[in-house]
C-alpha cells in the first residue's frame, strides 16, 4: 500500500499551520507582511540656553516599528543647523525652534526651543574714549606714564588678548563703528553709506553724541588744528554726514561733555575724541593719561550711573599698537572697561582673541541694538568682563 500521498498531505498541512502562526521561513527572516513604520520623532538640544553666535548640539530620537530608518532632516527657525544637528545661534537674542523631520516619513517630526540670550547687561550710560598708537606692553603696568589708566585696570577689567585690526588708524575706527575696515587711507574723507552703529541707534531711538576736542557743534569739515577727521568716523558716515541737522544733533565740542554730565543729560552712548595732543598720538602718554583722569574718569566717578547700583560703563580703547607690531593686523593693545557692571579687578581668563569688531558687538549688546554690522555679527562678545550674565 502506497503511503506517500498521505504523508505529503500531512506535511503540507503542518507547513501551512506554522506559517499562519507567524513562524520563521526556511531562510530565517520574518514572514510578517507589515512594512517598517516611523511613529514619532523627539528632539533635544544641549545646552538649551546659549548666547548669540554660540552652538548647541541637537539630537533626534526616532521611534517606530519594523526595520525603520532613524535618519532625519534638520531645520531651524533662525540661525543655522547642520546635518549632524549642530545648531549655531543667530546674532540676535530670541527663542529659536530646532526641528527634525523623518526622511522615511515626512509627516513625523519633532521640535524643541532654544533660548538665545544676551549675556551682557544693558546700559544707558556707555562712554567710549579713544586713545592712539600705544602697544599693550607700553601701557599695562607702566604706572609712570599711565598711572590713571593702570588704576582703572586695577578696579576694572582688562582684556589681555585684544588686538587692533590694521595699520594705520582709520580702518580701526571704521571697524569700531561699521564692522569693516572700509579703507586704510588715513587721508580719506569719503562719506560711507555702509551699515553702521549710528544707523542702528537712530532706528532704535538710542541717544548718542560725539564729543570731540577742537571743533564746533555740527562740524563736518576736515582736519583742523589738532583735530583729525580720521579719528571721528561718525563724520564720515552718511547717516550723520549727509544731514547738517543730524550733524548738529550728534557732533559736539568736548566742552559739552562736562555740561551734559553736570545736567544729567548724557546720551546713552558717548564717543569721546581727544585731540592729538591729548590722545597719545602726538603728545606724551603721561599727558594723555592726565587728560583722561581730569576730564573723564574723575567726573564720571562722581556720577550716579558709575557708582554702585548704576549701569555706567567706561571703555578706554586704543586704535592700534605701535606700527612695528602687526599681530592680528593692528597689534596688541590694552582696552580697559570700568564701571559698576564690570567685573572689578578682572583680567581675561579665556583664550579668546578679541578685536575691535568684538568691542562694536559688545557696545551694541549693552545698548540692546540688534544685528551688529559687518564682522561684528559673528565676533565673540566680551561678556566675560561683566558681572551680570
Amino acid at each position: 500500500m502506497n503511503t506517500r500521498p498521505w504523508f505529503a498531505a500531512v506535511a503540507l498541512s503542518f507547513l501551512i499551520a506554522i506559517t499562519a502562526c507567524g513562524g520563521t521561513g526556511i531562510n530565517g527572516t520574518s514572514s510578517t507582511s507589515g512594512s517598517p513604520t516611523v511613529t514619532s520623532v523627539a528632539v533635544s538640544c544641549t545646552p538649551a540656553t546659549i548666547a548669540p553666535g554660540a552652538t548647541s548640539q541637537c539630537t533626534a530620537t526616532v521611534q517606530g516599528t519594523g526595520s525603520y530608518s532613524s535618519a532625519v532632516a534638520w531645520s531651524a527657525s533662525a540661525g543655522t543647523i547642520g546635518t549632524t544637528g549642530l545648531f549655531t545661534a543667530p546674532a540676535v537674542a530670541g527663542t529659536v525652534t530646532a526641528s527634525a523631520t523623518s526622511t522615511q516619513n515626512s509627516s513625523k517630526s519633532g521640535s524643541t526651543s532654544i533660548a538665545v540670550q544676551l549675556r551682557i547687561p544693558s546700559s544707558k550710560h556707555v562712554v567710549m574714549v579713544m586713545e592712539e598708537n600705544q602697544s599693550y606692553s607700553t601701557v599695562v603696568g607702566n604706572t609712570t606714564d599711565w598711572p590713571a589708566l593702570n588704576s582703572l585696570i586695577t578696579s576694572g577689567a582688562l582684556p589681555t588678548s585684544y588686538y587692533a585690526d590694521a595699520h594705520p588708524s582709520i580702518g580701526n575706527y571704521f571697524m569700531l563703528t561699521t564692522g569693516q575696515l572700509l579703507t586704510t587711507n588715513d587721508k580719506s574723507t569719503r562719506i560711507w553709506s555702509t551699515d553702521n552703529i549710528a544707523r542702528h541707534m537712530v532706528s532704535a531711538g538710542v541717544t548718542f553724541r560725539v564729543y570731540a576736542e577742537g571743533i564746533t557743534q555740527g562740524y563736518l569739515g576736515g582736519n583742523t588744528g589738532v583735530y583729525l577727521i580720521r579719528h571721528n568716523p561718525f563724520a564720515m558716515l552718511s547717516d550723520v554726514a549727509d544731514s547738517q541737522q543730524m550733524a548738529k544733533a550728534v557732533i559736539w565740542p568736548f566742552t559739552q561733555f562736562a555740561s551734559d554730565l553736570a545736567n544729567g543729560t548724557l546720551p546713552e552712548f558717548s564717543y569721546i575724541i581727544p585731540d592729538i595732543d591729548d590722545d597719545a598720538h602726538t603728545g606724551t602718554p603721561h599727558q594723555a593719561d592726565t587728560w583722561l583722569e581730569s576730564n573723564v574718569v574723575s567726573p564720571l566717578s562722581n556720577n550716579a550711573a558709575f557708582q554702585p547700583g548704576g549701569d555706567g560703563v567706561l571703555i578706554v580703547d586704543f586704535d592700534e599698537a605701535a606700527t612695528s607690531d602687526t599681530s592680528h593686523g593692528g597689534g596688541h593693545v590694552a582696552p580697559v572697561l570700568w564701571g559698576p557692571i564690570v567685573q572689578a579687578g578682572y583680567q581675561q581668563s579665556s583664550a579668546t582673541v578679541y578685536q575691535h569688531e568684538s568691542m562694536l558687538r559688545t557696545v551694541m549688546e549693552m545698548l540692546r541694538l540688534p544685528g551688529p554690522p559687518g564682522a561684528a555679527a559673528n565676533a565673540p562678545d566680551m561678556s566675560e568682563f561683566f558681572t551680570q550674565k
